[in-house]
C-alpha cells in the first residue's frame, strides 16, 4: 500500500504569522508552485520530514530548488541558520 492509498489523517490547522528573510521565502512559495501544493503544506511537510530525520525532497527536486535559489539570488544554507539578524 502506498502512501497515497492509506486514509487520509483528519488535522486541525491554525493561522500564523512567521517572519522568513525574503529571498527564502520567494524561493518557497516557486517550489510550491512547482510542487502543485500550498506553501502551508510544503513547510507542513518539509518540518514533519526533518522532524524524522528524512530528507523531505527527491534528486530532482533539489535540482529545481538549486534553480530557484540561483533566480532569486538565495546564498544561504543550514550552516546560517543560527547566524542570521536583521537589517
Amino acid at each position: 500500500m502506498s502512501n497515497r492509498d492509506e486514509p487520509r489523517r483528519e488535522v486541525e490547522r491554525v493561522q500564523t504569522g512567521v517572519r522568513l528573510e525574503k529571498r527564502l521565502l520567494k524561493v518557497l512559495k516557486g517550489l510550491a508552485e512547482y510542487l502543485d501544493l500550498s506553501l502551508g503544506d510544503l513547510l507542513e511537510g518539509v518540518a514533519l520530514h526533518a522532524l524524522e530525520n528524512k530528507p523531505p525532497f527527491s534528486a530532482a527536486t533539489l535540482k529545481r530548488v538549486a534553480d530557484l535559489k540561483r533566480v532569486y539570488g538565495l546564498d544561504l544554507g543550514a550552516a546560517d541558520s543560527h547566524r542570521l539578524r536583521e537589517r
